[in-house]
């Protein structure tokens, strides 16, 4: 049995109409839409749902809404759902229904996973030139006018028990640890074979449960500018970035979400195999970003937020008096 990914989150909110603006203008497609609940798409089928928070059968929420209520991972088979639907069915809030196994993990969170339904996306993405090695040859690179996200990447709560929140997720749904924050963080992915994570676990020193952010993968470094700066245009607020993280490598730019903590666009991931050794970091700032810009870019001058608009003029064109 294997975790493939994500295949779909769902919010609680209340503002569903500034939410249903939000995901639009963050590049997803609008595929349902009722008085209670909308529904978006990535790329790759891989859904996002924002839920009116009094929506009937709606999860209950690990902090107060605005937040993220429940998470659905994907697997290959039916074979492979049957075989978790055994191991689950002791669990906390065993659930087994609309062709789901689930049940709520220890940090009070609702868990699902259900036969995968996200579709293969053929896209052309950037070839990087570098000392000695030209990929890029009489072709310019891609410049992008607003993202479109190929599907959720990881999820990153802050949890009560990190002990043993990771650990249900290694002993349940066979998880890796990537890297570690010890006693801290846990950084971990689906499969012994895969990108850096997609869920990390942090535990602050006064633990409580509650979501960091949700990131959605784009394809390549131009698209998260493109995507940020899209967004900036739009009136969203930057909480951090662009930048980058030194623990994956992943090139970021982090946006306030109205429904719920944060959202990430994020590219260029470590990719890793079971022959990966886990590292330990102290947190810290410099563990977090390599480099990155506080209050983001400006849609309109393409420039840091607030600084001097451009003039046209060449950098050197200055008056030597």
């Amino acid at each position: 049995m294997q975790i493939l990914g994500i295949e779909e989150i769902t919010f609680g909110a209340t503002d569903l109409a500034k939410c249903r603006q939000f995901f639009l203008d963050w590049g997803l497609a609008l595929v349902a839409e009722a008085d209670q609940e909308l529904v978006f798409e990535c790329m790759n089928g891989c859904r996002v749902v924002v839920a009116h928070s009094d929506k009937p059968g709606l999860p209950k929420g690990i902090e107060a809404d605005p937040t993220l209520r429940e998470v659905v991972w994907g697997v290959t088979s039916q074979g492979e759902l049957d075989q978790l639907r055994t191991q689950f069915q002791a669990l906390p809030d065993f659930y087994d229904a609309d062709q789901r196994i689930g049940c709520t993990d220890p940090n009070g969170l609702a868990l699902r996973i259900q036969v995968s339904q996200k579709r293969s996306v053929d896209v052309v993405c950037a070839r990087t030139n570098t000392w000695g090695e030209h990929n890029r040859i009489n072709e310019p690179s891609p410049a992008y006018e607003r993202a479109q996200p190929i599907e959720v990447g990881h999820v990153v709560f802050f949890v009560t028990d990190l002990a043993a929140t990771s650990a249900f997720y290694e002993k349940y749904l066979g998880f890796v640890v990537s890297d570690r924050y010890p006693d801290r963080g846990h950084f971990l992915r689906c499969a012994p074979q895969g990108g850096h994570h997609n869920l990390f676990l942090l535990q602050l020193p006064q633990p409580r449960a509650g979501l960091n952010h949700v990131a959605f993968t784009v394809r390549d470094l131009h698209e998260v500018f493109g995507g940020g700066l899209h967004m900036s245009r739009c009136g969203w607020d930057t909480e951090l970035g662009p930048g980058k993280h030194p623990i994956s490598s992943a090139i970021f730019w982090y946006f306030n979400n109205p429904a719920g903590a944060l959202v990430e666009y994020y590219t260029d991931e470590d990719e890793l195999t079971a022959d990966w050794q886990a590292r330990e970091f102290t947190p810290g700032p410099t563990m977090f970003a390599e480099w990155a810009i506080k209050g983001g870019i400006d849609g309109h001058t393409r420039r840091q937020k607030d600084a001097e608009a451009p003039t046209g003029r060449f950098m050197t064109d200055k008056s030597k008096n």
